[in-house]
C-alpha cells in the first residue's frame, strides 16, 4: 500500500481539474498554466468536494472491494499521486530553481527568448528557452533564477544549463545550482609544494 497515494491531494483555490477516464488523460488548468497528463491504465481518479474544499483521490481498480490490487498498479500508486500532486502545485504556484555563474567574465543576460551566455568560450552561447520557461538574472549577471510551471521543464532546463559549462573543481569555474556544494581538489603546483613540505 501506497503512503501517499492514500492522502488526498488538495485542489487549491483557482485550479481545475477535469478527468476523462476513457482516455485516461488527466488536465489541470490554474493561474500559471495548463498541464495535461495520460496516466497509467488501472486508476479511478476522482475530484471530491469535502467541508476543507475539493481534494483529489488516487486509487488504484480492485481497491477496496478487492484485497491487494494489481502488481503493477501497486508499483505506479506513489507516482501517480506525485505527478498530479506536481501538476496541481505548478498550475497554482510554479517552480523555481536558482542558479550561479561562476568565473572571472562569465555571466548571462537575455535578449527576447534568448538566454545569452558567457563562458570563456571565443563566442557567447546562445541558449533558447522553451515556451512556459521564464529566468530573472540578478544586475551583477552571475545568478540567474530559473521559473515555470512545469516541474519537469524547469529542472530539464536547469540541467541543460549546467551541462554548458558543469563546475570544474580546481577553481570551482562553472554554472552550479545555488547551495551546491563542489568538491575542490588542489591543483598540481599546490600538491608538490604540499608534498615538498612533507619532506
Amino acid at each position: 500500500m501506497s503512503r501517499l497515494g492514500k492522502k488526498p491531494i488538495v485542489v487549491p483555490s483557482g485550479v481545475t481539474l477535469k478527468i476523462d477516464a476513457a482516455k485516461r488523460l488527466a488536465e489541470v488548468k490554474g493561474p500559471k498554466g495548463q498541464l495535461s497528463w495520460l496516466y497509467p491504465a488501472g486508476f479511478d481518479i476522482k475530484e471530491i468536494n469535502g467541508p476543507s474544499g475539493p481534494s483529489v483521490h488516487v486509487t488504484p481498480l480492485g481497491l477496496p472491494t478487492a484485497p491487494v490490487a494489481s502488481p503493477q498498479a501497486r508499483a505506479l500508486w506513489g507516482l501517480v499521486w506525485a505527478k498530479l500532486q506536481t501538476m496541481i502545485r505548478g498550475v497554482a504556484s510554479g517552480y523555481s530553481i536558482s542558479m550561479e555563474i561562476h568565473g572571472v567574465g562569465f555571466k548571462a543576460r537575455q535578449e527576447g527568448t534568448n538566454l545569452i551566455l558567457t563562458l570563456g568560450a571565443s563566442h557567447p552561447i546562445n541558449y533558447p528557452l522553451p515556451p512556459g520557461i521564464s529566468v530573472a538574472i540578478d544586475p551583477k549577471q552571475t545568478s540567474l533564477t530559473i521559473s515555470g510551471f512545469n516541474k519537469e521543464l524547469v529542472g530539464r532546463v536547469a540541467s541543460s544549463l549546467q551541462a554548458l559549462y558543469p563546475p570544474e573543481p580546481y577553481k570551482g569555474k562553472g554554472i552550479r545550482y545555488s547551495g551546491e556544494h563542489i568538491l575542490r581538489k588542489a591543483g598540481k603546483a599546490a600538491a608538490s609544494a604540499g608534498a615538498g613540505a612533507k619532506k
